[in-house]
This record gives C-alpha cells, structure tokens and sequence, in this order.
C-alpha cells in the first residue's frame, strides 16, 4: 500500500504525502458565466478526418489493450462548472471538471477518439522528466478504441464515477473506462480542475497541479478527498437530475450506481459513498483514505480494496489507513493484493511507459503491463457485475490458479 502521489517520487518535506510538483502553473482562466451550475459539452480532439488518418495514427502511437466486452464505445466530453463551490486550490474559481462519458455504442465506421491531448500528453511526461521530442509527438499520436458521437446502444445502464490519481489526468484511467464500457456500463471519468499534470479546458486553458504545489499536510488531504466526493457528487447530480448534461442521461440506471478510482481517486470513491447514499458501491485502487471511513461504516455498502502485493505487510511508518477502513467497512468488502505491482500499476502507466521504455518513478514492477491491466479490469469489472447487476463471479469468492498474483488478504461476507 503506498500513499497519493504525483508522478514524482515522495519527498520527506510533505509529510510522506508526496504532494510536490514542479509543474508550472497555468494562470489563464475563462470569463465567469452565470451564476448557476452549468455543464456545456466541450470541444473534442479532432478524431481525424478519413480512417488513413486514423491508420497513420496507430502504426505512429502506442497501443492501447483491446477491450474486452462485446459492445463498441462511445465517448462524449462534457466540461461541468458548479458555481455553488469555490475551487479549493484557486478561491476565486468555481469548481470546474472535465468528463469524458464512455458508453455501450452501436458500431461505427468513424475513427476512434484521441487518447489525450497532445499538451496533455506533454505534461503528463514532463511530470516524470521526459522531454524526448519523439516520446511526446508518439504519445500524443495514440488513440482510444472509443468513438465520439457513436449512437449509444438502447437499455438501461449501470453508471460508474471514476476518479484518477492525484496529480494525473483522466486519461490515465482510459483502458479501465473503456473496457467497462464495452461490458455495458456508462462511465463518468473526471478531471479535477488543477489537480492534474496538465488538463485542457474550454477556451485553451490548460490548467496544471495547483494542488501539488498548495497541499502539504493530512489535512490538505483530507480536505482534498472530500472535495473530490463533492465533485463525484455534482457529477451524479449532472448525469441523473433535471435537465442532465448528457444527451442520453435517460439510459443511465439511477439506481445501480457506483464509484472507482486510484490513488486519491479511490479514497474519493469511500468519501462520497460516505456522504452520498445514491453511490451503491466502491473500489479503492491503492489509494490512501484522507477521509478515513466512518467508524459507523457505509451503510453496509459494499467495497473493494485493490492494492500493492506488500498491502498485508506494510514497514514501520507506511501507510496504515487501509487497516482502520477495513475494519470500518460494514458491508460486504474483499481486500486484494497483487503481487508484482506498483503504485502506478493500477492505472494506464503500465502500458505507456512499457512501449515508451520508460523507467517507473520508484521501484518497478515486476509484472507485464498487459498482464496488470487485465487484472485490474478483471476485479473491478467483476465487482461491479456482482454489486450493481447482481451477477456472481466467481473470482471474488476466493484466490483462484488461473490469477495467483492476486491474495485475498482477508475474506469476509
């Protein structure tokens, strides 16, 4: 189990939170609007105009797994403002976030969508002190296997919130998003204004981590937590209220709701089941809680904890949240450990920094990144089939041969 942090390895000056950044700090901001919460789809990327743009794409990119469900996806970029909130890094903002909605889609012969950005992609390695010009341009060429504007399938669909890590941009959930799209969800995965290594808003503002600069203390964190439930809360609110921001908001199923993430993102997961009844169940990918569950627990929700392979053996001084949530949780709860894993393995790194033949910040991991990949999906996958469809799978009653990288550090309910 490790704690949030950015890409950047840990520093003793934050208290072991490793909060610091040296990103710079991007000042332009966008002019206010109404005084109301408003969600207005942003511009996406071009997804290239002919499918030989989107040839000459993947033989220049990386490659992304292939997913795993029956269903194409589809995407739609949503750019959200809650004006009832302050933004905690930046007062004078009001809370923004981008959101890429993934969803079951019929097929398309449009290409597939941008994985990132390219400054979102630049960003993101300068934050691990990658300036090789041919590194850049190959993760900026990559695409997503989802389609903007495909034609959702029909039905009614089981809405999962995903949060990144802290200090990394939504697009480093992108195969979990996607893969669970394939499989029938619909997939809300956020960008927290100023909590990224660099995100593009409305109007070419490309907002960088404030956070890793302002955030030094457990307070900081806890703080940081909570506001990100709050922002997985407006989400909610924006996907299933009146007048919803996204088109086809009538195929969520409202009652079959749950939340994800990594690293911060995970413990945001735990905070707003927490304070958010309407969040049916959680998964906390290696994510320290900053909020800690309440010692009454969730309402006897259920959660799952999925971390590092040394979770069950945590060294003097390391983090120690997991054991207090554990034995908050009140519900049904597993706690998975992988071995061979990294902090960073429970997002899209592995695979990025796999074909980039980049080093991991830290100790690297000794598992194949497709192999961490497909286990993340997996076990988040499976959970969310038992929780939210009712679906047994078999994986989460115990440990099994075909997986024997994953121990059941605990096995109750």
């Amino acid at each position: 189990m490790t704690t949030p942090r950015t890409l950047r390895p840990a520093t003793a000056a934050v208290l072991a939170l490793a909060l610091a950044s040296a990103t710079p700090v991007a000042h332009a901001q966008a002019p206010a609007g109404p005084a109301t919460a408003v969600a207005t789809p942003a511009t996406a990327p071009a997804a290239g105009s002919a499918p030989a743009a989107a040839r000459q794409a993947a033989a220049t990119g990386l490659l992304l797994p292939e997913l795993t469900g029956k269903a194409a996806v589809g995407r739609t970029t949503l750019h959200l403002v809650d004006r009832s909130r302050q933004d905690l890094w930046v007062p004078e903002r009001a809370r923004e976030l981008m959101v890429d909605v993934f969803h079951p889609a019929r097929s398309t012969p449009r290409p597939p969508a941008p994985y990132a950005d390219p400054r979102e992609a630049r960003l993101l390695l300068e934050d691990v002190e990658v300036r090789d010009e041919a590194l850049v341009r190959r993760l900026g060429a990559t695409r997503a296997h989802s389609v903007v504007r495909a034609r959702p399938q029909p039905g009614k669909h089981r809405l999962v919130l995903l949060s990144p890590g802290f200090g990394a941009p939504r697009f480093t959930l992108t195969t979990l998003a996607e893969d669970l799209a394939s499989r029938g969800y619909v997939v809300a995965l956020v960008d927290h204004a100023y909590e990224s290594s660099g995100t593009v808003f409305p109007g070419g503002r490309v907002l960088t981590c404030v956070a890793c600069r302002k955030a030094e203390t457990r307070e900081d964190m806890r703080k940081a937590t909570v506001n990100r439930a709050q922002d997985l809360s407006f989400v909610l609110d924006r996907l299933t209220g009146p007048r919803p921001a996204w088109p086809h908001a009538s195929l969520i199923d409202r009652e079959r709701v749950g939340a994800a993430g990594h690293s911060l993102g995970g413990a945001a997961a735990a905070s707003v089941m927490a304070y958010d009844d309407r969040v049916r169940a959680g998964v906390n990918m290696d994510g320290t809680f900053g909020d800690p569950v309440p010692e009454r627990g969730l309402g006897g929700r259920p959660f799952l904890l999925l971390g590092t392979g040394d979770a069950a053996h945590q060294p003097e001084g390391e983090d120690v949240t997991w054991d207090a949530a554990w034995r908050n949780l009140d519900g049904w709860k597993r706690w998975l450990a992988v071995t061979g894993t990294h902090h960073f393995t429970f997002s899209d790194l592995p695979a990025l920094f796999e074909q980039l033949r980049l080093p991991y910040p830290g100790t690297q991991p000794t598992i194949r990144a497709d192999r961490a990949i497909g286990l993340v999906r997996t076990y988040t996958a499976a959970f969310f089939d038992l929780h939210l469809r009712g679906t047994h799978r078999p994986v989460l009653d115990g440990p099994t041969a075909e997986n024997p990288e994953v121990r059941f550090n605990h096995h109750e309910r």
